[in-house]
């Protein structure tokens, strides 16, 4: 497995910030390089940006996570779902697997041209396939565990295609099965941050199975694969010596870079 490299790892991060409505206007200069093309709901809300440029063979798909209270509560409904991917048949979170098949648009067409998302992914991702294009999928929140689903789908129709997945504070997807036989652990990257709980969702950790390796960025470090217990334990560890660690020498040199403004 290839390292996940900085300037990577913040494009990606950047791009889904700009998946939400209320991102920072500074972040938009990113998108400058790229053609795009948006995929929405029937409320006219964005679900998906497809980015590109004609010099490179990247494609990046970038799922939102979670918008509406209606969103949320469809995370909520953690239920085993039965999904087919070819010759495979996989038990995975009934809320993910259906903002898999909820009706989208591309934004060049109406809503009555509607089609579930995956369908309409397939069509409007063939024409970069078919110029020898490989494809990122990224997301945050639920929108990583959609990336998950869409690329090993993606990448089980057209062997290779799949460059790789980063995803950011991502719940866990599937079952057992569903984890033995993710075709993309090493090329995907999953990416926790300190102590979020979204992270250890759905509460059952000997039935759902994340995939991929985790990095998770804690204490100014980056720790790999770090077990679910290992990971809570370091936090609270964490957060219950902050009030003493906020006293180090370190923590005052770390904060040098707030005076070049001052």
């Amino acid at each position: 497995m290839k390292k996940l490299k900085r300037y990577q790892y913040e494009r990606y991060a950047i791009f889904c910030q700009l998946a939400y409505p209320d991102a920072a206007e500074h972040y938009h200069r990113a998108l400058q390089p790229f053609h795009q093309r948006k995929l929405v709901d029937k409320y006219g809300r964005m679900g998906v940006r497809i980015l590109w440029t004609e010099k490179k063979k990247e494609v990046i798909v970038v799922f939102r996570g979670s918008l509406s209270f209606r969103d949320w509560l469809a995370n909520l409904v953690f239920l085993p779902a039965r999904i087919n991917h070819f010759d495979q048949k996989f038990f995975v979170h009934w809320g993910f697997s259906r903002l898999l098949n909820q009706p989208m648009y591309s934004s060049t067409k109406t809503v009555d041209d509607a089609l579930p998302l995956r369908e309409l992914l397939e069509k409007v991702l063939e024409p970069l396939r078919q110029q020898g294009k490989r494809f990122t999928f990224t997301g945050h929140s639920s929108g990583g565990a959609v990336a998950v689903l869409m690329a090993d789908y993606f990448e089980r129709k057209h062997t290779k295609a799949v460059k790789r997945v980063v995803t950011f504070g991502q719940p866990a997807v599937g079952s057992r099965s569903w984890y033995k036989n993710y075709c993309l652990h090493r090329k995907t990257y999953r990416i926790c941050c300190d102590l979020d709980i979204v992270t250890f969702m759905p509460p059952f950790p000997f039935y759902f199975w994340h995939v991929g390796k985790m990095l998770w960025l804690h204490d100014d470090q980056i720790y790999e694969n770090t077990p679910t217990h290992e990971r809570f334990l370091k936090s609270l560890h964490s957060w219950l010596l902050r009030p003493i660690t906020y006293h180090y020498m370190r923590k005052y040199i770390r904060n040098k870079s707030l005076f070049d403004e001052h």
